[in-house]
């Protein structure tokens, strides 16, 4: 297995910019892997993915420098065996809440003596000749879980603590959610703010790398001057439909009533 970009730039001390797609493309994967972005997230969980529909979208940014990742719709040994069979380089994982929950996510996600995924890496193993790919799959990989509810916030430390992570994920909409607030991405409340804080000071402790997903450009550079190491920008939709809606919108004012 070929080394994994996003581990390099985490090595070298700076933030990976994540994309998200939503939409099952292979066309519209492979122009979002042209943007300059480091990594790209096929979306299985929210988005309109399927298995197929992942497989089509690593094959359409394959020749481009950007890691391949997904997020699973849920932290299970079937789905995610899979995901990494067919080329993921990094898992996120929706709702682990406890550290048997993160550490279920880990041995579904290594092969053995660190865990118990299943061998046949059918699209991974072309990332090497025969036999290379699960000699380094264990260290090669990302494994984010999301950390996006008052338990796990709670569990925090514990969660952290567990080998094999190489951070965890935020999911701000969640988060607030599970706090009585409203879903929404950039948080500005002193309590949230305080908790991406914490995140922050227990993952550098750790030496891990704390996730989170941003609006936009702005809520990302907010987030990496926290201290969080990668940052999603919106999802693929979001970035066509905010573009759509502005020039529109400006079309409609600049002609003066006649649009």
């Amino acid at each position: 297995m070929a080394n994994n970009k996003v581990k390099q730039i985490w090595a070298s001390g700076k933030a990976v910019v994540n994309a998200w797609l939503a939409i099952p493309s292979g066309f519209s994967a492979e122009m979002v892997a042209q943007c300059g972005f480091d990594s790209v997230t096929v979306d299985m969980q929210h988005g309109v993915q399927d298995y197929l529909s992942m497989v089509q979208c690593f094959q359409a940014m394959d020749k481009h420098p950007v890691t391949p990742m997904v997020r699973v719709p849920w932290n299970e040994p079937g789905v995610i065996g899979k995901v990494l069979d067919g080329g993921a380089y990094g898992v996120i994982c929706p709702m682990v809440n406890t550290p048997q929950e993160a550490k279920n996510l880990v041995s579904y996600a290594k092969y053995p003596p660190q865990g118990v995924r299943s061998n046949g890496p059918i699209r991974a193993g072309m990332y090497g000749t025969a036999g290379s790919y699960q000699k380094t799959a264990n260290d090669e990989i990302v494994l984010l879980p999301m950390m996006e509810t008052k338990t796990a916030v709670e569990n925090m430390e514990a969660i952290l603590d567990v080998q094999g992570i190489d951070g965890v994920y935020i999911g701000p909409s969640d988060l607030g959610f599970s706090y009585g607030l409203e879903p929404k991405l950039d948080r500005s409340e002193p309590e949230i703010l305080k908790i991406y804080e914490k995140i922050i000071k227990e993952c550098d402790k750790r030496k891990l790398n704390p996730g989170i997903h941003c609006s936009g450009a702005e809520g990302a550079v907010r987030a990496i001057n926290m201290g969080f190491k990668l940052v999603t920008l919106s999802n693929e939709v979001g970035l066509m439909a905010t573009y759509a809606k502005m020039q529109v919108n400006q079309t409609r004012k600049d002609s003066a009533g006649k649009a």
